[in-house]
């Protein structure tokens, strides 16, 4: 086996061409079995093989730096550089998804949040060339779906100012991100794949630019020759030539000789060069090539033969939000979609293919998703805003002045809050309950379970002057977990007279903290569990509760630094409440890899060790509480 002889890029220096084609066969059908064992991100890995033996074999890594952007394509690389343990990928102890420093010192970047690259990339050429390391290279592997992205584009216009920067940028072109990419900028690169006639490209210009307002027709002229000879309009490299880069492409991204010519010449051109490589997701795998969906983008655990899942799952949170909107969509026309490269993984396909024209997305691109939802907002409609828990932290100054300072009434949906476990620190989405606190106006639920969600849901999108936040977790959605009553908005999940303390579970944590309440009867003690529903604004009935209590105890799987349970603290003094707050949740670290049932563990926050906790700090609190108030009633 050749992949077992290679120990490092340098190894790939000996292969002849020949070998080369045997390894990324080899390549490929290790990815198969190994990944699905495991899970993990498959389609985009197959479609790089040849792409990452063409780097290696042309850059010194890791004198020379490469930056995958995302990280999801570096798997290929991860063998390439000595790493070929997959047995416990994206598990505890095992290799990360995306690149790691802490794995090899081949890894830069833990690059999972896309479109970063290239700034990476543009930082750490300038830094080499300021330290005067002149033979040292940047490869920056961008895909066409990453380049949707407005961070991008920012850093490419500064790229293209810098004549003699030492950087290439491999534009791994696969027509693809999770699903097909789509916009402007995908529409060009398919002009780039498949066009070299002039009317054709010119066609495409018109058609483009024209849409923008003012400039548009400039810059069409421009094309059409005013500014430039007949020879470039002709090749339709034009778009990154005017913006100063030199074009090489495009380039077949399976021919590892064509790949490795395009690269050598990039490397020895002495600035900054764009290499267009042609690529396909899910190479070489045909229930990859099948699946029209995302082409096995991301993969549970599989049958290799057939791709199809060795087991079912429970019903997802993600499944219950995608059922809900439908039905809302029928019910309410002025209900849209927006979404961010996202239209599978936050399950709007559904509302996509029965309403096509109200759903939007936008590319990898979160700051203008929220900003052109408060336009909807303003137009009449009500958009519902749906990523990853951990995007919208990218797009966190549109959610403050253009949608809480309009008043805009837009739904954000944040699916994989909390504690996401197996995709790693960047993934986690414990960050959305602290930075979202300070937002004026802003109403954000965390559902317990399939029918709070869809209760919640609803209410989120009857807010019309206020942005609304619903979040729910990664994973099968738990059994219903019926209140006993509601009071003022709080569902009351467990009660005792006389309890001692106040358990405030927030969201999918109900079940353990229903757990600790059955744990703390063995010592005598008692508990009111409780599930707030809307966890901000903080509802008076929920302080009443508080001040009713010996003890508060918060629960939640996010950030603890501006978290829930702080809140519920300070606004309890606010009001003269003095009974203590114990505000358990995630500490400001990031969190590694792992199963989620481990990494809650380790954070304290599974039953045994709330139980402990609340037991220790009613003990401790109990010869100071004994003939004194319950609470300062004074208001």
């Amino acid at each position: 086996m050749l992949l077992e002889t290679i120990r490092g890029p340098r190894d790939l220096s000996r292969l002849d061409g020949a070998q080369l084609r045997d390894l990324a066969s080899e390549i490929r059908s290790f990815l198969i079995r190994a990944v699905s064992r495991t899970g993990g991100h498959l389609g985009p890995n197959l479609g790089v093989v040849e792409l990452t033996l063409a780097i290696h074999r042309v850059f010194d890594s890791p004198r020379d730096t490469v930056v995958f952007d995302t990280g999801h394509q570096s798997y290929v690389h991860k063998l390439l550089t000595g790493r070929q343990d997959f047995t416990k990928l994206r598990q505890d102890g095992g290799l990360s998804g995306y690149p790691s420093r802490t794995e090899s010192e081949h890894d830069v970047v833990e690059n999972s949040h896309a479109s970063t690259a290239l700034s990476w990339g543009d930082g750490v050429a300038r830094a080499y060339r300021l330290r005067g390391e002149r033979d040292r290279h940047v490869v920056a592997v961008i895909g066409d779906g990453a380049l949707t992205g407005g961070m991008a584009w920012e850093a490419l216009n500064n790229i293209a100012a810098d004549t003699t920067l030492p950087l290439v940028i491999v534009v791994n072109d696969n027509e693809r991100s999770y699903a097909a990419t789509t916009g402007g900028l995908a529409n060009h690169l398919a002009t780039l794949r498949t066009t070299r006639g002039y009317e054709r490209f010119l066609n495409w210009g018109k058609q483009t630019l024209f849409r923008t307002p003012v400039v548009g027709g400039a810059v069409y002229d421009t094309l059409h020759g005013m500014k430039k000879g007949l020879k470039d309009i002709v090749a339709p490299q034009g778009m990154f030539e005017d913006l100063g880069l030199k074009y090489l492409g495009p380039v077949d991204g399976h021919d590892i000789e064509a790949l490795e010519h395009a690269l050598r010449r990039a490397r020895e051109f002495g600035g900054p060069v764009l290499v267009h490589a042609l690529t396909q997701k899910g190479r070489g795998y045909e229930p990859a090539l099948t699946d029209e969906v995302d082409r096995f983008h991301a993969v549970g655990v599989i049958d290799p033969e057939t791709g199809t899942p060795v087991a079912s799952s429970g019903t997802a949170w993600t499944s219950v939000f995608a059922d809900e909107m439908l039905r809302v969509a029928g019910e309410r026309p002025d209900v849209v979609a927006t979404t961010a490269s996202m239209l599978i993984p936050v399950g709007l396909h559904r509302f996509a293919a029965a309403y096509p024209d109200r759903v939007f997305d936008v590319g990898i691109a979160e700051q203008h998703a929220v900003t052109s939802a408060a336009g909807l907002a303003f137009g009449g409609l009500h958009p519902v805003v749906a990523v990853y828990a951990t995007f919208l932290n990218r797009a966190f100054d549109q959610v403050l002045m253009d949608c809480a300072l309009h008043r805009a009434g837009v739904t954000f949906v944040l699916d994989r809050a909390g504690v996401t476990g197996t995709d790693g620190p960047s993934h986690n989405g414990v960050w959305d309950m602290s930075v979202l606190q300070v937002v004026p106006g802003l109403r954000l639920a965390a559902p317990r379970d399939a029918s709070t969600l869809r209760e919640e849901l609803r209410e989120a999108m009857d807010v019309g002057n206020a942005p609304t936040v619903v979040r729910f977790p990664k994973g099968s959605v738990p059994d219903d977990v019926p209140a006993l009553r509601r009071e003022g908005g709080v569902d009351v999940l467990h009660e005792n007279p006389d309890a001692d303390v106040l358990l405030v579970a927030v969201g999918p944590m109900s079940a353990v903290c229903l757990d600790v309440a059955a744990r703390i009867r063995a010592h005598g003690m008692s508990a009111t569990v409780v599930d707030p529903r809307w966890v901000l604004p903080i509802a008076p009935a929920l302080l009443d509760l508080v001040r009713r209590h010996r003890l508060v105890v918060t629960v939640e799987d996010g950030a603890r630094v501006g978290g829930v349970g702080s809140r519920i603290a300070q606004e309890a003094l606010d009001v003269g409440i003095a009974t203590p707050v114990i505000d358990l949740g995630v500490p400001p670290v990031f969190l590694d890899h792992g199963d989620r049932g481990r990494i809650l563990a380790e954070l304290g926050l599974n039953a045994q060790d709330v139980t402990r906790r609340v037991v220790e700090e009613l003990a401790r609190r109990e010869p100071d509480l004994e003939g004194a108030p319950v609470a300062d009633d004074r208001s």
